[in-house]
């Protein structure tokens, strides 16, 4: 029979070829976001972990699903709807790298005093947790998109990361991308929106669930006045 140190070493053994098969996992996992992100700077996300995570939900508890999702090109979203997804969800797009450091910080401050009242994700880390990790939160997916967020920044720049975000982001139940939520919400196309109803759209991007644009008056306001504030 095996003495106890026999035992102790093959546990030991075990234990190291699990974790060595864990991290080749997750750096094979890790990879394939990467070069998923390095494709979607040429290739349009035919769909993303948020609509996977909706089909199921709808699926286990036998509900009703449509999906509407039309991916456009940038030119064919109004000015005014870019403007008020910046102004609504990232006024400093342009400025950081994919984090917002400032946010960050009020963000934790507003932790510590317990008033919290806004997130501080960027569109960038949106975007990655729509394309890779659905609507769930944990600690590990927040460091695995974090690692992402630099290689989105890179690869695709700005312009891209925009676009694709507006095309994929959930606007409402089966609802996803611009041309979608103005046509279902405004009869209209994303280019012909206009600048009230942009407001009122970017102001349920929060909460799409349970957010309709004809009860945002209060909200979409404040996303205008910002929209002046930044030259807009």
């Amino acid at each position: 029979m095996p003495n106890t140190h026999t035992k102790a070493s093959l546990r030991t053994g075990l234990l190291r070829s699990l974790i060595r098969w864990l991290v080749i996992g997750v750096v094979l996992l890790w990879s394939f976001a990467a070069l998923i992100l390095v494709a979607a700077r040429w290739i349009d996300p035919p769909t993303t972990a948020v609509h996977i995570e909706r089909r199921l939900q709808a699926w286990i508890h036998r509900a009703p699903y449509r999906k509407r999702y039309d991916f456009i090109p940038l030119t064919e979203i109004s000015a005014d709807l870019q403007h008020a997804v910046i102004a609504a969800e990232d006024a400093r797009f342009y400025q950081h790298h994919g984090f917002d450091w400032h946010e960050i910080q009020v963000a934790a401050q507003d932790d510590l005093e317990g008033d919290r009242t806004r997130g501080a994700s960027t569109i960038t880390q949106q975007l990655v947790k729509n394309l890779f990790f659905g609507t769930g939160r944990s600690i590990l997916r927040k460091g695995a998109e974090a690692t992402l967020v630099p290689v989105a920044e890179l690869v695709l720049g700005k312009r891209r990361i925009l676009e694709i975000y507006l095309n994929v982001v959930e606007w409402g139940p089966g609802i996803y991308g611009a041309e979608s939520a103005c046509r279902y919400y405004d009869e209209t196309s994303a280019l012909d929106i206009g600048r009230q109803q942009a407001a009122r759209l970017a102001a349920i991007l929060p909460n799409p669930l349970k957010r309709r644009p004809e009860r945002m008056n209060s909200y979409s306001a404040i996303i205008l006045k910002r929209m002046g504030q930044m030259g807009w």
